[in-house]
């Protein structure tokens, strides 16, 4: 096994129209999750990847696990809950540059997680954890998990890779602040965007939220910087490295997990650490011009000719 990742995925239903989504009166059912997508990138780019965690006992639970696993990652370790329901939120398209998501995950099967969902004889095949902040801030018991999964990480030496993912809804912005920065400093790479700097930090310059990570305990930070590609930064080194140019921008969530998912294969394969950056800021690319949150997710293929396309011609 590649990657481990544990966390919350849910049906995501969006609207065929765009507009207000108080208009809307048909929907597809698509399924999203920071962890998962990332576990799907991964494996479209020919990883193993593998995926902890509860859904309901329900139908959606039921089809969500059949198309994650469909989707080449492993599921093993996912448990049917038959108290608690499978979470489901809304994406509603305005327009490009205005996306909403409303969220129900009050009280899912995933916010019920433990610390005794994790299986330590599972997580030490792996090379890397895959840590996002959404999972910390669903309840107090996945709080707990998160910890117990970064405290079994370390002990058989997997890289943990953490993702801030700032989701304000979720919980007191205190709470959030003190328990992100918490984990930002026991993580091995740390993939934050200049939001979340600037909430962690009170800082919106790249190189100073770098060197203030770096301060904190991370041993590798990628900041992402959008269509301006990202920054990243060691004790050794940092540098700037572009984003490749999108022609249209159809829907933009998801793309931090392609990003994530891209970096850790480009490590995965032995690349140095610009090339690596360089092939997640070419998946996130391709994420952004497909609507839906794993639909745009490249295989090698799709991805090798994206990158190796001259400018002009992505962008004509």
């Amino acid at each position: 096994m590649d990657v481990v990742t544990f966390g919350e995925t849910m049906v995501l239903f969006t609207p065929e129209t765009t507009g207000f989504m108080r208009y809307a009166h048909a929907y597809s059912r698509k399924f999203g999750g920071s962890e998962t997508n990332f576990a799907i990138g991964l494996a479209r780019l020919g990883h193993s990847a593998g995926w902890i965690s509860r859904v309901g006992d329900d139908e959606l639970g039921k089809a969500m696990l059949s198309f994650i696993r469909g989707e080449g990652v492993d599921v093993s370790r996912v448990r049917l809950d038959a108290q608690a329901p499978t979470g489901i939120y809304f994406k509603e398209i305005r327009n490009a540059s205005d996306v909403n998501v409303y969220y129900y995950r009050k009280g899912s099967a995933a916010s019920l997680m433990t610390k005794d969902d994790l299986d330590e004889t599972y997580l030490m095949q792996a090379k890397y954890l895959f840590v996002s902040g959404i999972t910390p801030a669903l309840s107090d018991s996945c709080r707990e998990m998160v910890w117990e999964a970064i405290r079994l990480a370390k002990k058989h030496r997997l890289t943990v890779v953490f993702d801030p993912n700032l989701r304000k809804k979720l919980w007191p912005e205190e709470q959030a602040r003190e328990t992100l920065l918490a984990i930002a400093a026991e993580a091995d790479i740390v993939l934050p965007g200049i939001s979340e700097g600037k909430f962690l930090f009170g800082e919106r310059d790249p190189i100073v939220l770098g060197q203030r990570f770096l301060d904190h305990g991370a041993k590798t930070v990628v900041l992402k910087l959008g269509e301006q590609g990202a920054h990243y930064f060691t004790r050794e080194e940092n540098a700037h490295v572009p984003g490749f140019p999108v022609e249209r921008v159809i829907d933009p969530v998801g793309a931090g997990d392609g990003f994530a998912a891209g970096l850790v294969s480009g490590l995965l394969d032995g690349l140095p650490l610009a090339d690596a950056v360089k092939r997640a800021n070419a998946v996130g690319a391709i994420v952004t011009m497909v609507n839906g949150d794993v639909e745009g997710l490249p295989e090698r293929e799709d991805l090798k000719r994206f990158m190796e396309t001259p400018i002009e011609e992505v962008i004509r």
